[in-house]
């Protein structure tokens, strides 16, 4: 059913769905499988709800989250009401830059969606929600199945990707067995400085000695296997990085520090070019760029033959898209670069329309003015928006 055909009567719709839902008559509906590719060249697995599923997870998730922000530490950015991706660089930039870390790691939890527990999720629940009519609808969620290739199957472990209701229950999951965890671990154990930034099941953790970084990375393997979930072999990372990087690294010939990805940017050991001190540098990373031109390369193609000003149009639509995100200070050189690959592409593209579709470049250059969006920094300073936000207090409850 599309949205349009269930809005026709929609008030006496949503009625009788609120009437259901109190009266326990609601039945919630296999969610449909589908799948995405993954940077990594894997398929992601996304469910398809249906409307009424849709809507009724929305009401919940609302309710919840009014319980749960208040509950939830400050170093968690995913998913989370007035929060975001930039949030998250933020506070990891001003925290390497303000404390003595010297040692990060880059922990990826391995299909945590997936492997979830359903016992968990509930019990973890059950800590701050009494009403058993919300246990139950979201046990009904998690229990319901998917469907894939005619076939229900169902299972005890996973959140659906997709589900509105998926997000703030990772969340909650992983506020019980990580976040309330390594908050008090680096209070009882830790003796030199330790940060913490966590996105989705994406975490940065950053360590003054080598040796709580190790004894972490043990402890926190152990309290995975704790709560049924394990650390990605590949993806999860300890590297020697801050401000004394490169001079350790170097005195040991080991080369230039290593860099590692938060969030669609490649974190580098590198110098301001007026003083000479560290500083935290992020690129875009390379693979996600070189995916998305070769995305807009085959849309290209797709519109080859459509008006210039249409294709042009939504070239300014994704560039300015791509900027939106991308445009942080430091990152020029990467944003021209994106900027000219996609400027070239177009031009090839217009000069195979036909034997005289080539242009000149002083005419396809006041085309590109026309529609390409300017390159500017559309973020300020990471450590002046990082104060504004928090205004002095510590991101930490």
């Amino acid at each position: 059913m599309t949205w349009r055909a269930y809005g026709e009567r929609l008030d006496e719709t949503l009625k009788d769905l609120h009437e259901r839902v109190h009266k326990g008559s609601y039945r919630a509906r296999p969610a449909k499988r589908t799948y995405i590719p993954k940077a990594d060249g894997t398929m992601r697995p996304l469910s398809v709800w249906c409307l009424e599923d849709k809507i009724v997870q929305h009401a919940v998730v609302t309710v919840l989250e009014a319980i749960y922000e208040a509950d939830f530490v400050g170093f968690s950015y995913g998913f989370r009401p007035g929060r975001g991706q930039h949030d998250a660089l933020d506070a990891l930039h001003a925290g390497i830059m303000r404390k003595r870390v010297d040692w990060v790691l880059d922990a990826d939890i391995q299909g945590f969606f997936d492997a979830m527990s359903h016992n968990w999720i509930l019990r973890f629940l059950e800590h701050r929600i009494a009403d058993k009519r919300i246990l139950r609808l979201i046990a009904k969620w998690l229990k319901v199945g998917i469907v894939e290739d005619g076939r229900v199957s169902r299972g005890c472990r996973g959140a659906p990707q997709g589900a509105v209701i998926s997000p703030l229950l990772a969340n909650i999951y992983l506020h019980y067995a990580y976040d309330l965890w390594v908050h008090q671990w680096r209070r009882t154990k830790a003796s030199g400085d330790v940060i913490v930034v966590r996105y989705a099941d994406d975490t940065i953790v950053g360590f003054e000695h080598e040796l709580e970084a190790r004894a972490f990375l043990d402890d926190l393997k152990e309290r995975m296997r704790m709560f049924d979930l394990t650390l990605h072999p590949q993806k999860t990372r300890l590297i020697r990085f801050g401000r004394h990087a490169a001079e350790q690294r170097a005195a040991r010939d080991e080369g230039k520090p290593e860099t590692f990805d938060f969030l669609g940017f490649t974190h580098y050991c590198t110098r301001s070019r007026k003083r000479g001190t560290f500083v935290v540098g992020r690129k875009t990373v390379k693979k996600r760029m070189v995916r998305t031109l070769q995305a807009i390369k085959m849309e290209l193609r797709k519109r080859m033959h459509e008006p210039i000003a249409k294709t042009g149009g939504w070239l300014r639509q994704v560039l300015q898209g791509y900027l939106n995100y991308h445009a942080i200070p430091g990152n020029d050189k990467s944003l021209w670069w994106f900027w000219a690959e996609v400027r070239w592409r177009w031009r090839k593209t217009l000069g195979r329309r036909s034997q005289r579709g080539f242009l000149r470049w002083p005419e396809f250059s006041r085309l590109t003015d026309c529609f390409f969006p300017p390159i500017r920094v559309l973020h300020p300073q990471p450590l002046h928006r990082f104060d504004a936000r928090t205004r002095g207090r510590s991101p930490v409850r």
